[in-house]
């Protein structure tokens, strides 16, 4: 995983020109000095700053590498686990959507504990629980041990789930944030890629080897995290937190381009943990179970958006997509593992799209698109498999239809809400509630997911495959009414700003009208007027 992300690094010359491009500072060309105990492995840095925070966001997005594996890998190998364990229809959902119920685990925990260790380190607790759970899925001789290296593999996806998209947001500069925190749903995507082809690559071995083999592969991404944890730096809110503003500033000198913006952001930051210093963990809690308005208006918004990522369906898609196809049609499973392959790549390729646009047309015009076009692919799928059941349309085309309808689920919801709903959940929420309410966030994604991944076999048996997926598609349909009076757009402002938009006031209300322009605070205070009370 080191090369590879040394290679996506250095073969992203494009991107990165577009994201400096975007900064309104000139660039110092000099060496910044040494970072202190805890700010950062790497001695000095020459040229863009938007480079080091590009490869810092690399480096943070490889956790979620393994959960894309692991979710992709687990497609395949349940076909053959199935064979070789005798697994029943009951056991397959549990193995399935176990992992993503037990991930609650380490979202909840997650926030405490990047709170308490730094987020830097939670990344690396994140890799080693992780791989223990892979080693004894590797070695599992019965189904009770696999379950149980599946849970503790799902406690450390939890924690890498958590922390990546809060790291990154907190060593981004605003214009660009968008776009490295997507980072970890590309990330993710390539790992279910790998885990298709791995698939398609160990199929042949023999049975009671090949799926072994295939978990055993997912072990050896999170060696490279070692590798991350000695070069990246701390996040210089979480030291602001800690009382070390020398460290601070330090790192904010390495993510800027000169130091005014490092000085100007290190204030932003104080002053928005000043009101975290008189706060516990239990008070941020009780913030959250008691909210005022404003932030009662921010949970329903990074809330909301988790909740509907999962409840289309998108992981039902993942991991049943052999399942799906073999229904439609398809019947060797060489051709079900390659047009396996195909829905992994087109999940993967159109991140990118995702990455160069989330900051340059903002999050709400994403998410219209991508809601919208969810909708439709489902209904597509939904009716080529209505058709398929009555017998009037012929397997080879509801087959067709399947794979495009899938594909174009994938594409879709790569350009916008899987991406999306990290990015506005690790950015809309104030930095005293910021690490507990992602967290939260992100187990109330995970719980959906768990629900959807571990029912649908289930449902399916009693609506069908076509009704499942028409219900799936009236989700979607809703996911667009709710982006439309719910979420504001977040494009270009501070984290320190955003309160405003969902009605806070005072003078951070006249710090975002200073820096506005008329058409652009016009949409903040419609936004602001029609948001929920």
């Amino acid at each position: 995983m080191r090369t590879q992300g040394a290679g996506v690094a250095a073969g992203s010359g494009s991107l990165l020109d577009f994201f400096r491009r975007k900064s309104k500072y000139a660039r110092m060309d000099d060496v910044l000095p040494q970072d202190p105990e805890d700010g950062g492995g790497i001695s000095s840095v020459r040229g863009s700053s938007r480079r080091y925070v590009f490869a810092c966001s690399v480096f943070a997005s490889l956790n979620h590498v393994l959960l894309g594996y692991d979710i992709g890998v687990m497609s395949g190998c349940i076909i053959f686990i199935e064979k070789d364990l005798h697994i029943t229809e009951v056991q397959q959902e549990l193995l399935v959507g176990c992992l993503t119920f037990i991930s609650l685990l380490g979202c909840l925990a997650g926030g405490r504990t990047s709170d308490a260790i730094g987020r830097k380190r939670t990344i690396g607790l994140a890799a080693a629980v992780f791989q223990a759970g892979a080693a004894i899925m590797t070695f599992a001789p019965s189904f009770a041990t696999l379950m149980a290296g599946r849970l503790l593999a799902g406690v450390g996806i939890g924690f890498a789930v958590m922390v990546a998209p809060i790291y990154i947001s907190e060593i981004s500069p605003a214009m660009s944030r968008g776009s490295f925190a997507s980072f970890p749903e590309i990330f993710g995507s390539l790992g279910i890629l790998l885990g298709y082809v791995s698939n398609l690559a160990f199929a042949g071995l023999p049975d009671g080897v090949n799926w072994r083999v295939m978990l055993g592969a997912g072990v050896l991404p999170s060696v490279s995290i070692v590798f991350v944890i000695m070069v990246i730096p701390e996040s210089p809110r979480w030291l602001v937190m800690q009382g070390r503003a020398a460290d601070a500033r330090a790192v904010l000198l390495r993510v800027t381009d000169s130091e005014e913006e490092a000085m100007a952001r290190l204030v932003e930051i104080e002053q928005a943990a000043a009101a975290r210093v008189a706060n516990s963990g239990e008070a941020a809690w009780r913030e959250l179970l008691r909210p005022s308005p404003v932030i009662r208006r921010m949970l329903v918004a990074g809330l909301g958006v988790q909740f509907l990522q999962q409840i289309t369906g998108i992981d039902a898609l993942v991991y049943y997509s052999p399942t799906i196809f073999r229904n439609a049609g398809m019947a060797a499973e060489t051709q079900l593992l390659a047009a396996t392959v195909a829905v992994g790549f087109c999940k993967t390729a159109f991140i990118v799209v995702a990455i160069v646009l989330v900051d340059r047309v903002g999050r709400k015009p994403l998410l219209y698109a991508s809601t919208a076009g969810i909708t439709a692919c489902l209904s597509v799928l939904a009716a080529s498999l209505a058709l398929l059941e009555r017998g009037a349309l012929p397997a080879g085309a509801a087959a067709g239809l399947a794979v495009a309808a899938v594909c174009g689920f994938m594409t879709f919801f790569s350009v916008g809400i899987g991406p999306v709903n990290m990015v506005l959940s690790s950015e809309i929420f104030p930095l005293r509630l910021r690490a507990q309410a992602v967290g939260v966030g992100v187990a109330l994604n995970r719980m959906t997911s768990g629900a959807v991944s571990m029912s649908f076999l289930s449902v399916c048996g009693a609506v069908s495959l076509a009704g499942a997926f028409a219900a799936f598609a009236a989700a979607s349909a809703l996911s667009v009414a709710f982006v439309h009076w719910f979420v504001p757009e977040t494009r270009g402002k501070t984290l320190e700003q955003i309160e405003s938009l969902f009605g806070g006031g005072g003078a951070a209300l006249c710090e975002v009208e200073m820096e506005l322009g008329k058409g652009e605070l016009l949409e903040h205070k419609r936004l602001v007027s029609h948001a929920p009370n």
